[in-house]
């Protein structure tokens, strides 16, 4: 399998350098381009430096990691050089698939990865046009970077907030948390980010192996009248008016974006 990836950018790279790290394809069957070419030397090591069009005619998978801005005219350019049955693959949610048939009418899928892969544990999300047959493939490949969920297309933008970025909503959330302990306690910072980061991952890690619900943690360890049920009542009562203005604006957001996405096409 040849495998060619479009843009260097932090999506790119990533992918480049955790499909060569697999150890599945070889630097003879693992393309890359970029705009600023400069910035392939280190690729170099990994894969073949070559121009958008070579790749997308070299390549059975084209991931395509550009901005929105600048997917038209990379679509654009490759139209005419690439593999009749290669699988396009666009890791840009915002564009649909029938934006992107009125350029290239070709086998197409919609990536989107977590943070979490830079360490093995992504949750990507994965959706394909009506022209493939073939899922598992991609799906395959995906698994160097973690779990692979598929969904429909109408599908990926919630699942962007639950996956892609929940990182950065869980983080913003145990920051409020860490700093507002810090006005209760003389423990330094440092060691309460620590404490809340893996008492974090570690109930994450129960849950998923013990098959536990929010419910059946909030029960085990807020016992009746106890401290920890004052603090439950007060998230219950007040946390769910932010988490739903959250997706309100998040998927509001989105929805701007896709529409400006679109205008492009």
């Amino acid at each position: 399998m040849r495998v060619g990836i479009i843009g260097y950018g932090s999506m790119g790279k990533m992918l480049l350098w955790k499909f060569s790290e697999a150890g599945n394809i070889g630097k003879e069957s693992l393309f890359v381009s970029n705009r600023t070419s400069e910035k392939l030397e280190e690729a170099k090591a990994i894969a073949q430096v070559v121009s958008n069009e070579d790749l997308a005619a070299k390549s059975d998978i084209v991931f395509v990691c550009v901005r929105p801005a600048d997917l038209k005219t990379v679509l654009s350019g490759i139209k005419d050089s690439i593999n009749p049955d290669a699988l396009l693959v666009s890791l840009n949610g915002s564009v649909s698939f029938e934006s992107i048939s009125r350029v290239i009418d070709c086998k197409t899928a919609k990536v989107i990865p977590s943070l979490t892969a830079e360490i093995g544990r992504s949750q990507t999300l994965v959706c394909f046009n009506d022209k493939v047959t073939d899922k598992d493939t991609l799906k395959d490949l995906l698994t160097c970077i973690g779990d692979v969920i598929e969904l429909h297309e109408n599908e990926m933008g919630m699942g962007s907030e639950l996956v892609s970025c929940m990182p950065g909503f869980i983080a913003s959330i145990f920051d409020v948390i860490c700093k507002s302990a810090e006005g209760h306690t003389s423990i330094p910072k440092e060691q309460i980010v620590k404490m809340v980061l893996r008492t974090m991952s570690a109930t994450g890690d129960l849950m998923l192996q013990k098959d536990m619900s929010f419910e059946d943690v909030v029960t085990r360890v807020a016992t009746k009248g106890g401290i920890t049920e004052e603090g439950t009542k007060v998230v219950y009562e007040g946390f769910p008016e932010t988490a739903d203005l959250l997706f309100e604006k998040t998927l509001e957001k989105r929805h701007l974006t896709t529409e400006n996405a679109e205008k492009s096409f």
